[in-house]
């Protein structure tokens, strides 16, 4: 009986911790599986929950879109058959296309349950960031509300842009200006651009003046001379008669006697009348004998 129990002291403990240590393990494994399996029939089940409500939201945010885009060609169309200033109808269109996306997005949110409230505040920290990263452009924003509030110009005006820039103004927007030059080029400016200096608006009085220089030798005939340009004036189509040219004296040079031909033109006609009518007024004092002068000095010899 001794032996047998020794024998029993000397096993037993090994049995036991080959058990408590398969126990253990088992247990860990357990323990580690648990969590996998967790995530797992979670995600599946979220999959399920969300699946309807995502292809939902992207059936309806292109829908949306597609009527967001039909109403604002629609309301554009019906504002265009109206008197309001063409100034405005690109900005008004721009106002109502943001307003309806926002609708859009906020019935979308609630659709996908996140609330108006919280989609909200995604917008504000979204606005925010996008605000920060594109800083500039708010510039130009602004610029173009103050361009829409003060209409310094409107489409169909020519304009100077402090950048030297001459042009038909086409279209203003909420960022950009559109002007279409006189050698058909079509300029595309940031509104910031355009308020950051002096504009010259060339068509607020419906007419502009165009100076015409030109000089004749000391000792000619001045009156013959005015008379004979303004012959040429009275007699050009693209000239205006009203208000009438005028020819005046405008400066005793060193060489000659400096005169300048101040006739009136439409906005249109501006560039007949500065290339073409100076032409014909070199042409038509050329003819009456009329040289040009030259630099010259003249040496008296004391006796």
């Amino acid at each position: 009986m001794f032996l047998i129990f020794l024998l029993y002291l000397l096993y037993k403990p090994k049995n036991l911790s080959v058990m408590l240590q398969s126990n253990a393990i088992s247990d860990v494994s357990q323990t580690a599986i648990n969590p996998v399996n967790n995530l797992i029939s979670s995600t599946l089940e979220a999959i399920g929950n969300w699946t309807p409500k995502i292809l939902g939201a992207i059936i309806a945010l292109v829908i949306g879109l597609w009527i967001v885009n039909l109403l604002t060609r629609l309301f554009r169309k019906a504002i265009g058959k109206t008197n309001m200033d063409q100034s405005l109808i690109p900005f008004l269109t721009a106002a109502v296309n943001f307003a309806l996306k926002i609708v859009l997005f906020l019935g979308i949110a609630e659709l996908l349950g996140m609330g108006v409230t919280s989609f909200a505040a995604i917008l504000v920290g979204v606005g925010a960031a996008i605000g920060g990263a594109f800083n500039g452009s708010l510039g130009n924003i602004a610029s173009g509300v103050m361009l829409l509030i003060f209409r310094p110009f409107k489409v169909g005006d020519l304009i100077q842009l402090p950048d030297g820039t001459l042009g038909f103004v086409k279209e203003i927007s909420v960022f950009i200006t559109i002007l279409e030059t006189f050698q058909n080029k079509t300029e595309i400016i940031p509104n910031s651009k355009v308020t950051e200096g002096k504009i010259t608006n060339l068509s607020t009085l419906g007419n502009l003046r165009v100076d015409i220089p030109f000089a004749i030798r000391y000792g000619s005939d001045i009156e013959r001379a005015k008379e004979i340009v303004n012959n040429v004036l009275k007699n050009d189509p693209h000239v205006m008669q009203e208000p009438a040219p005028r020819v005046a004296v405008n400066n005793l040079g060193k060489n000659a006697v400096e005169l300048v031909a101040l006739p009136y033109s439409t906005v249109e006609d501006y560039w007949d009348v500065y290339w073409d009518t100076r032409q014909k007024i070199v042409e038509a004092l050329g003819n009456a004998g009329y040289q040009a002068p030259y630099p010259h000095t003249v040496v008296e010899m004391k006796k």
